[in-house]
């Protein structure tokens, strides 16, 4: 069973929460954290993007990138300040978009866990990310941005997170992006109530989004423990920080592709290529109103492409829209091989919208962009099960957690 338990937290004052929280360091580039952090020194993003606070152009693995992110840490919990709470507690956090809810536990989810498939993944991790995470975390001695878990849901759960959040919050603002943070903190006895319904009532937890936080969590535990001759597997640093929601409150959101090139085809040798596999007709826009097809934006018009072949027969990894764009479009007519690593593919989260895809093309930034239709929560959790792996950048989750608000230190 899943073990999910209170810990120390290190909160902002309530007062400052607003200005500390921010969004998570990989969904901005470095121009985009220096632009949401200015005239704002206790943005969070001075601690997970430190780069803003250094020299234009520094390479983002340079030591003098991680001391900046120490030095950060350090002024914001003196400035702020940040405090750590005395007794080990649960907190509860709520977000709401567009009148839509989703409200989640923060807790200490167990490395162990992670290495034993209990936390159950379903993509792949980079080396160089996972060194990147991990160096930052070590640093830091904090794990400082959630990792995103979800679970079959809980009616018991349900009940005692429904009782808490109708108790005042310890924090509640609006960020700037018009997305609400409501926080609570979960008293000490009623914490160690609801861990034992978690380790009693979830079997597993998948991770929706964070698996490179995960993997630098596992990473850690395993370079701590041979440093403490008196290590038990109960210390601070076997556990890392993450936020569990239950499976029917999440929304995904498509994540769309952008091609730089056809890959020498001209525009009608793509659409003639396409044929074979693909039956193609003009659409209006680039909205997908199902699966098991998908949209391009092509030389300023778009199109509807419907399989020819059936998606039933290709398995649980391959039935996916991502899976079949990848196999049948990218990598054979366009030359993208190995999405994760090739330079000539972009990656736009659905909350960008279409738009971004026609700006993209348009632009000259790319030559042909694909809308797709969001994997389900229900696809994740199986794919996951079977031990199977998605195809990357398969999945968007919205809204995004905020870093700041509670971080675990060890």
């Amino acid at each position: 069973m899943a073990v999910f338990l209170p810990f120390n937290g290190l909160l902002p004052v309530p007062e400052k929460a607003d200005k500390v929280a921010a969004v998570p360091y990989d969904v901005v580039d470095s121009a985009e954290a220096a632009a949401l952090a200015a005239g704002n020194p206790y943005s969070f993003l001075h601690v997970s993007r430190p780069e803003i606070d250094l020299e234009p152009g520094i390479d983002l693995h340079d030591d003098r990138v991680y001391a900046q992110a120490k030095t950060a840490f350090d002024r914001l919990c003196r400035e702020v300040p940040l405090i750590t709470d005395r007794e080990k507690h649960l907190y509860i956090y709520q977000l709401e978009m567009n009148k839509r809810v989703q409200t989640g536990v923060i807790g200490a989810a167990a490395a162990a866990d992670y290495r034993s498939g209990v936390i159950k993944k379903h993509e792949r991790t980079r080396a160089d990310k996972e060194d990147d995470r991990t160096r930052h975390v070590m640093t830091l001695r904090s794990h400082t941005g959630p990792a995103f878990f979800t679970y079959r849901d809980s009616a018991a759960i349900d009940r005692v997170v429904a009782e808490e959040t109708a108790k005042k919050p310890l924090v509640n603002f609006t960020a700037p992006d018009g997305i609400r943070h409501t926080l609570w903190r979960v008293d000490a006895g009623k914490s160690r109530e609801l861990a034992a319904l978690f380790e009693k009532e979830v079997p597993v937890f998948y991770i929706a989004d964070g698996h490179h936080r995960s993997a630098a969590a596992a990473r850690t535990a395993a370079e701590c423990a041979p440093k403490n001759p008196a290590h038990t597997g109960k210390e601070d640093y076997n556990f890392f920080l993450a936020v569990a929601f239950p499976a029917d409150q999440l929304a995904i959101l498509p994540y769309n592709r952008v091609v730089k090139s056809l890959n020498g085809h001209t525009k009608e040798q793509f659409l003639k290529a396409l044929d074979w596999d693909f039956a193609v007709t003009p659409a209006p826009d680039g909205e997908v109103a199902r699966p098991g097809e998908f949209k391009f934006y092509l030389d300023h018009a778009w199109y509807l492409a419907r399989p020819r072949f059936d998606i039933a027969k290709l398995g649980v990894i391959g039935s996916l829209d991502v899976s079949w764009l990848q196999d049948r479009v990218l990598a054979p007519l366009l030359g993208i091989a190995d999405p994760r690593t090739s330079p000539d593919i972009d990656f736009i989260g659905g909350i960008r919208g279409t738009g971004e895809l026609v700006r993209r093309v348009d632009s000259g930034r790319g030559a042909v962009a694909f809308s797709m239709h969001a994997v389900t929560v229900d696809q994740l959790m199986a794919i996951a099960d079977a031990g199977e792996i998605m195809p990357p950048k398969s999945t968007w989750f919205e809204p995004k957690l905020r870093d700041g608000l509670v971080s675990h230190n060890f």
